[in-house]
């Protein structure tokens, strides 16, 4: 059932938006914007070679707090949380007992807490599972005041450290407390374009300052949900309803890079996460996959949107055999070719396997490919 206007929420740069010229629509139940007047492409464009702002506040902000918070996060994710250092930043995936995705998310150790961010569709689900699997184990604190901005793009640092100084020692994956203008902001170095980039936690009061401080500098133009979209397919990164859910599980998903060494079979900490058996049996090779998750690159310059059926090639005369479905798929604007997602049997997954998309009737020639589709070009401090 869709969301009418009045229902929507409002994030705190909801008049910015409107000020810009932001085409608005309802997404994860709030007013966001899809793009703005330069549109899509030149969106995209701008991020990949300077900096583009995301207002992403209506993602989920939480923190966990006690003795046993790391202990508690980890029983819920086949993920190393217990020796994540103070400042380090990981990705992270809530399992269900079946061993299929119920979000993906990102956490930080920042010493008297663990800061999570969630899929802002997802957030109360994720809430209410937290609360009620490790609720008496640590404490799960929402954070609805607060805001979130990404900035991102290769210009991205030098427009935020003439604003706030120290962030540009911060490397991928790490997080600090800043102070700007009296307000307290969290800022990692991360965020989901495969560029270099940052994403900060505002206090909401001051979100719109911020906001516009950075629209203030040159190498910042505001990006809406559209490019994020495109920018996210790129980097080969996956978006939760699209491309993993709850009927998909992190190897199939080709997330196992994700699953850190001490949980899996043989570790320290191996299993004690929902769906175990499922995902380390999948892991180790004693249960077989029925699909996988591929990159494909269109032959032809055909757009491939998400559900376009994904058929085996056959031979003359022989009758199309689907084997699975795209879930993500549009033209790349950093390559201007037709790229896409999708899931097929394991010994279709090989780099270089020719698969068909069926686009109105019509078999589009795709290949498998290797992810990222752009090279990522996070900041990972001076090489060794």
């Amino acid at each position: 059932m869709s969301t009418s206007q009045e229902e929507l929420q409002k994030t705190p740069l909801h008049a910015l938006h409107l000020e810009l010229g932001a085409r608005m629509v309802p997404f994860a139940g709030y007013s966001m914007p899809v793009q703005y007047p330069a549109g899509l492409m030149a969106e995209h464009l701008h991020t990949r070679t300077s900096a583009g702002l995301f207002d992403v506040s209506h993602m989920g902000q939480l923190r966990l707090v006690g003795p046993q918070a790391a202990a508690a996060l980890e029983s819920l994710m086949p993920v190393d949380v217990i020796d994540l250092a103070p400042g380090r930043q990981r990705y992270g995936l809530l399992l269900t007992d079946e061993g299929t995705i119920i979000d993906d998310l990102m956490f930080v150790n920042r010493g008297a807490d663990l800061f999570v961010i969630v899929n802002g569709a997802c957030k109360a689900g994720d809430l209410q599972h937290m609360q009620d699997r490790i609720g008496a184990r640590c404490q799960v604190i929402p954070l609805p005041d607060r805001g979130l901005l990404a900035l991102q793009g290769p210009k991205a640092v030098d427009a935020l450290e003439r604003l706030v100084p120290g962030v540009e020692k911060l490397v991928f994956m790490t997080g600090a407390a800043f102070d700007w203008k009296g307000a307290d902001l969290f800022v990692t170095r991360s965020g989901y374009t495969g560029e270099d980039g940052f994403e900060i936690s505002v206090p909401a009061a001051q979100a719109e300052a911020l906001a516009r401080a950075l629209l203030d500098q040159p190498e910042v133009k505001p990006v809406g949900l559209g490019a994020r979209n495109s920018l996210r397919l790129e980097a080969g990164l996956c978006l939760y309803g699209n491309d993993i859910d709850t009927t998909t599980t992190p190897v199939e998903a080709a997330l196992t890079w994700a699953i850190q060494k001490v949980r899996r079979t043989g570790g320290a900490r191996a299993g004690g996460f929902p769906g175990a058996a499922e995902v380390l049996a999948q892991l180790d090779g004693t249960e077989p996959l029925a699909r996988k998750r591929v990159g494909l690159v269109a032959g032809e310059r055909v757009p491939v949107r998400e559900h376009t059926e994904l058929h085996a090639v056959q031979g003359a005369g022989s009758q199309a055999l689907r084997v699975g479905e795209v879930t993500s798929g549009l033209l790349g604007p950093s390559i201007n070719q037709p790229i896409a997602m999708g899931y097929v049997p394991p010994q279709l997954a090989v780099v270089g396997t020719r698969i068909d998309a069926m686009v109105r009737g019509k078999a589009v020639p795709m290949q498998v490919s290797a992810m990222p589709f752009v090279p990522n070009r996070y900041h990972r401090g001076p090489a060794a």
